[in-house]
């Protein structure tokens, strides 16, 4: 048995979420529909960095299984990017120890988050990119405001109340607002770990700084509250993509 490490992206919008569930379609149902059939029915479990929910996406998900199969390691990618759906594709694979663990070994992951501030909601953006028609938000407010995220706290107010995690402490190593020529406001946010909804929650408030609805100053007593009711809501899930994901050498 070897151990593959591989690197994927995916269209969320047509998924449940990365996941099984029942009677739904997810990344982690795709792939191992389609690494069960190229081991002749038997059954292959991947495991990865984490999950998305519905709606979100990836550029950079990784994922890892164990295979029986003598396969050369330079056809992997082209022989499973044949048989996914096309809203998945393999970045790279490549051959790593079997105490390599695409979800306990992670020390980082980079998600960015995309708004759409174009006068006129693009039809060809609309499940990759949030709008928010009318408004136009304050970009360095927001920044101003970022800066209480940076270095290790407890995230409880900025995660969902369905978190079943104990420990909360997390750390905030970048968290950027860049403009882009596209008319696009993408957030981009790197730490140690995440926990659930809290990048989504993270960019609901920054935008409501953005709009007027809350100060710059906000962030840091809702972070010491450590109270989800203080915050405000939860961005929607189609501007979130998991971007990147860092394992120790």
């Amino acid at each position: 048995m070897k151990r593959l490490k591989v690197t994927i992206m995916y269209d969320g919008f047509g998924f449940a979420g990365y996941q099984v569930q029942p009677n739904e379609r997810t990344v982690q149902l795709e792939l191992e529909k389609v690494l069960t059939n190229m081991h002749k029915g038997t059954i292959v479990k991947v495991v990865a960095s984490g999950r998305t929910d519905a709606g979100v996406h990836a550029t950079g998900q990784v994922i890892h299984f164990d295979t029986d199969l003598q396969f050369p390691l330079n056809r992997w990618q082209k022989a499973l990017n044949a048989q996914l759906p096309g809203d998945i594709r393999v970045v790279s694979v490549e051959e790593v120890s079997s105490e390599f663990h695409a979800r306990y070994g992670t020390t980082g992951k980079v998600y960015r988050y995309k708004w759409g501030l174009e006068d006129v909601e693009s039809p060809f953006k609309r499940h990759y990119v949030v709008y928010i028609p009318g408004v136009k938000p304050n970009v360095n407010l927001m920044r101003e405001a970022a800066q209480a995220f940076l270095g290790v706290h407890d995230f409880t107010s900025f995660c969902s109340a369905r978190t079943e995690v104990v420990d909360r402490v997390r750390h905030i190593k970048r968290l950027e607002l860049l403009e882009n020529e596209q008319g696009e406001l993408h957030m981009v946010i790197e730490g140690d770990g995440f926990l659930y909804n809290m990048v989504r929650i993270i960019a609901g408030n920054l935008w409501e700084v953005g709009i007027g609805k809350r100060e710059a100053s906000d962030m840091a007593h809702i972070l010491s509250a450590m109270d989800r009711k203080r915050a405000g809501k939860t961005a929607p899930a189609q501007g979130l993509y998991l971007e990147s994901v860092y394992y120790a050498e």
